[in-house]
């Protein structure tokens, strides 16, 4: 069955699954390359520290060697030797044990393209089912991971076969050597061991992550069905959203109109743009821009200050300023101060009957508007 809706899967993966995998992390990812990065952080390690390590070792087995016919062994003494030994150890694969740890983290970000798989660590029942388990242990991908296992073992054979064929030719073990060549064997021989490990698991890697990503790729390609389904699961949020930034624009266009009638001038073009300005002593810093429009709405915005008196001045360069760079219940920018300044006095000058019923109106307006706010509390209440 599964074989059957793989082969109907015939279409490229879409970006969009390919995020929903990475989410699920399912992606490919190669043990085999997690362990060629931490042996190649130990043998970098390795080559940076090497001296240090071979004269740690070297000192101590000269220091050990040189008083071995002088040394009693007592039960007082062994804790302090243990110790001693341990420390030694751990200054010496310290290094190597960092840099292994740091090569793991870089090979899984490298896998992962360096991003988060949150949904990967829920817990899921289906797991829990033997069927699955059963089913996985006998399929084709059980058996590639066993021959890529094989394929490890003999790597590893071969190259400490090798190697020790390689290092029993060694004087040391054939002729009287001094104390101090220990450390210096131990080096040679842990670096060689580790470059032939590293050569013969990166090319059992290369194949390993191939396959990975080679299954990761098929089991993510999806059929027709679901390319249309995706498709019209994206068509609809587009729409959804679409409709929302249209309803957004409306409640806006519907404050800044409700606000105009409280404005105290509006500037003009005198027939593409109109801004109403407001500004209030004591609570204002500057002017601030209550609604503004172009076309159809400036028309809106002249009619409704017609209707409630609100001093309209048609100043162009003013105007086509404030709508261009001036954002709505905001102040408007520092460079129009001295303009909108002037409006300003001539207004206050020439329309004194209006600012004396416009303290009222603002008042009524606040009123209005907690009522209302209230009613609409209530009833999310």
């Amino acid at each position: 069955m599964a074989e059957q809706d793989n082969d109907q899967k015939t279409e490229q993966p879409t970006g969009k699954r390919l995020l929903e995998a990475m989410e699920r992390g399912q992606f490919a990812r190669s043990q085999e390359l997690q362990t060629v990065f931490v042996v190649g952080g130990a043998l970098a390690a390795l080559s940076f520290t090497s001296k240090q390590m071979t004269q740690k070792i070297s000192d101590y087995a000269v220091s050990t060697f040189s008083q071995l016919g002088q040394v009693r062994i007592q039960l007082d003494s062994a804790p302090s030797t243990i110790t001693h030994v341990v420390l030694l150890c751990g200054q010496i694969l310290a290094p190597m044990l960092v840099a292994c740890v740091i090569a793991a983290i870089i090979s899984g970000g490298l896998q992962s393209g360096f991003q988060l798989t949150p949904k990967a660590f829920g817990l899921k029942l289906e797991r829990l089912n033997p069927m699955p388990g059963l089913q996985r242990m006998f399929s084709k991908e059980t058996w590639v991971h066993f021959g890529i296992d094989c394929l490890k073992l003999m790597a590893i054979g071969f190259v400490l076969w090798g190697l020790t064929k390689t290092l029993m030719k060694d004087p040391m073990f054939t002729a009287p050597i001094e104390a101090a060549y220990l450390g210096e064997y131990l080096q040679r021989s842990m670096w060689a061991f580790l470059s032939r490990l590293l050569l013969a698991l990166g090319f059992i890697a290369a194949v390993s992550y191939g396959y990975e990503k080679m299954k990761t790729h098929k089991d993510l390609m999806m059929t027709r069905e679901e390319v249309k389904e995706e498709q019209k699961q994206m068509e609809g949020n587009a729409l959804a959203k679409a409709a929302m930034r249209r309803m957004a624009r409306r409640l806006l266009q519907r404050q800044m109109l409700n606000s105009v009638p409280t404005a105290d001038v509006v500037v003009t073009n005198p027939t593409h743009y109109a801004v109403a300005l407001k500004y209030e002593r004591g609570i204002d810093k500057a002017p601030v821009v209550l609604a503004k429009g172009d076309n159809g709405l400036a028309m809106r915005i002249k009619a409704i200050a017609a209707e409630n008196g609100v001093p309209m001045v048609e100043d162009r360069p003013v105007a086509r300023a404030l709508y261009a760079f001036g954002k709505v219940g905001e102040p408007i920018p520092t460079e129009l101060y001295q303009v909108v300044a002037k409006i300003l006095a001539f207004v206050y000058r020439t329309h004194r009957y209006y600012f004396f019923r416009l303290k009222a109106r603002r008042a009524e307006l606040q009123v209005q508007q907690g009522g209302s706010s209230h009613g609409s509390s209530e009833l999310v209440a």
